[in-house]
Parts: structure tokens; C-alpha cells; sequence
């Protein structure tokens, strides 16, 4: 019985860990937009909510990956083990909301699945392949957007250059709307998915369902919880991705959100997870240093590296510490 009610527990924190990543992550598409004010804030956000459900159901490739590759086997964890990294993810995402640093919830959920998983089963259980893989995916993307956004900038410099700022400001207002609207597409599109993941690998340790396929109610869940989430809004965030790493135009808005939506939908394509959190900020940085380096605030950009290098340990040990609670109580 009290498995059968940990199962629910976990459906319970994915959701909200969905809710928590759509609110926290709400600045990755908007925030380029809404500082060169190229959309009205409110606006921007009730349609990154309407655009983050609708990615959320186009795959589930990026699912299969997170719930299939984690663990060696998913007879070897239980709903205990998966609540237990669940809390540790989440609450490190509120944490690093409430001190308004952009981190990635993507760190934060292997950070907890690899703590849980480590303390309870031992770390012969996960799958080094498999973190291995993720992981990658997770550090390289970044690199990828920041290069990325280098070489669009430099191209539309090539391209509109010779425009005096007022008249580029103007051409790429609505542009930059587009890619906007692209990048909470290709949010939803990834984001999502690491929650239906959660929920099927939990399901199949239970023995719910046979394979590792992701169930239409957990699809529609999990999308609807994210999407609920961005419509909260994640103010603090959009403050600092917004203003605080690079004073923006609305061109560089627009290649910064354009090369994010490229890579992450890439990503999504490949059936890799990435933080969307990652790979925005390596825009920003990008497309702030094709017009030159010291554009960028580099002070902001190391404390935030600095949070993503602690973000997987901590929220491993926040889960771990987690487990070993509910192990003594019950």
C-alpha cells in the first residue's frame, strides 16, 4: 500500500518540479524580448505558457532518454528512491529562484536521481554510460550556443551593418517576437519531457506498465504543469538573463533566441536533454562578444557557472540526505 501511494507521491513532485521549471526557466524565452521591450511582459509570458504546453507534445525522445539511461535497470529503485530525488532537485530550483540565479533544473534533477540512487541502491546501479551521455550534453550545449551566437551576430553585422541602430531597432522588433516564439516552442519541447520521464521510469520499476513508453496522461500532465508554471512568471530570472550579462539591442535579442531555439531544437531531434538555462546564457555571452568582450558582464556569468558547477553535487546531497530521512521514519 504504501508503495502504491509513493507512486502518486511521485507523479505529485514531478508535476511540480514541471510547475517549478516552467516558472523558473520562464526567463530563457522571454527575457531577450521583454528587456528590449519588443513585447509587452505579460503578453510575452501567457504566450511562452501557450507555446511551452504545445512543445511539450510533440516528442518524447528526450523522456525515454532521462527515464532509460539514469539507471542500470528500473527493478533496481523504487518510488521511495525517486521521491527522494525529486525533492532534492526542487529544492535547490527554489533556492537558486529565490536568490534569482539562473541554474539549471536539468542539473539539479541527475544531481538528485544520481544522490538518491548513489545512497540507497549504491552507484553500481546507475548507468555511467548513460550519465555519461547526458551529462555531455548538458556541458557541451552551452559551448555550442555561444559560439553559435557569435557567428549569427557577426552575420547579421555583415548583413545589416551599414543601418543606423534606430532603423535596426525597428526592422528586428518583430523578428525578434518570432524567435521568441521559437525558443518557448523548442522550451516546451525539451523542458517537459525530463518529468515524463521521471513519472514512466517510476511506473515501470512499479510494474504500471511493460515498457518505457510514455503514457498519453503523464504527455498531457506534464505539459499542462509546465505551461501552468511559465504562466506564473520568474521575474528575478528575467532580471539578471534580461539585463544583467549583456545590455541588449533588439538584433541581439533576436540572434541570441534564434541560435537558442537552433540548438535546443537540435537537442530535442537527438533525443538529448540540455538546459535551456545553459544554452541561453551561452547566446547572451556570445552575441555580446561578437560586438566585443567586455559587453559582457563576465562577474555575472562566472557566478553563474559557478552555480551550475554545484548545482549536481548539492542537489545529490540535499536527495541523499532526503532518502536516508524517509528510511529512518518509515
Amino acid at each position: 500500500m504504501l508503495d502504491h501511494y509513493l507512486v502518486w507521491a511521485v507523479v505529485f513532485l514531478a508535476l511540480a518540479f514541471d510547475y517549478i521549471n516552467g516558472f523558473h526557466d520562464t526567463a530563457n524565452a522571454i527575457a531577450t524580448s521583454v528587456s528590449t521591450r519588443a513585447i509587452n511582459p505579460k503578453t510575452a509570458v501567457m504566450m511562452t505558457a501557450v507555446l511551452n504546453f504545445l512543445g511539450a507534445m510533440i516528442s518524447t525522445g528526450v523522456a525515454k532518454t532521462i527515464g532509460g539511461d539514469l539507471v542500470m535497470d528500473a527493478k533496481m529503485i523504487d518510488s521511495g528512491v525517486i521521491c527522494a530525488a525529486l525533492i532534492g532537485a526542487i529544492a535547490w530550483n527554489l533556492l537558486t529562484w529565490w536568490w534569482g540565479i539562473p541554474s539549471s533544473s536539468s542539473h539539479a534533477l541527475i544531481g538528485g536521481v544520481i544522490g538518491a540512487v548513489g545512497f540507497s541502491v549504491g552507484f553500481d546501479a546507475l548507468n555511467e554510460a548513460g550519465i555519461i551521455k547526458i551529462f555531455l550534453s548538458l556541458v557541451i550545449s552551452p559551448i555550442i550556443a555561444m559560439v553559435g551566437g557569435f557567428i549569427i551576430m557577426k552575420v547579421l553585422l555583415l548583413l545589416f551593418g551599414r543601418f543606423s541602430p534606430i532603423a535596426l531597432n525597428d526592422r528586428f522588433r518583430t523578428m525578434q517576437v518570432l524567435s521568441a516564439t521559437l525558443m518557448a516552442f523548442s522550451h516546451g519541447s525539451n523542458d517537459a519531457q525530463k518529468a515524463m520521464g521521471i513519472i514512466t521510469l517510476t511506473l515501470l520499476s512499479g510494474g504500471y506498465i511493460d515498457t518505457l513508453d510514455v503514457p498519453t496522461w503523464v504527455k498531457i500532465s506534464c505539459a499542462m504543469a509546465m505551461a501552468l508554471g511559465t504562466a506564473a512568471g520568474g521575474w528575478r530570472i528575467i532580471s539578471t538573463m534580461g539585463n544583467k550579462i549583456f545590455k541588449m539591442e533588439t538584433i541581439n535579442g533576436f540572434a541570441a533566441d534564434l541560435n537558442s531555439a537552433i540548438t535546443i531544437f537540435t537537442a530535442t531531434f537527438l533525443h538529448l536533454p540540455v538546459s535551456t538555462t545553459h544554452v541561453v546564457s551561452g547566446s547572451i555571452m556570445g552575441v555580446g562578444s561578437s560586438k566585443r568582450v567586455k559587453a559582457v558582464n563576465w562577474g555575472v556569468a562566472r557566478s553563474m557557472v559557478m552555480a551550475w558547477f554545484v548545482t549536481i553535487p548539492l542537489s545529490g546531497l540535499v536527495a541523499a540526505c532526503t532518502y536516508w530521512i524517509g528510511s529512518v521514519i518509515f
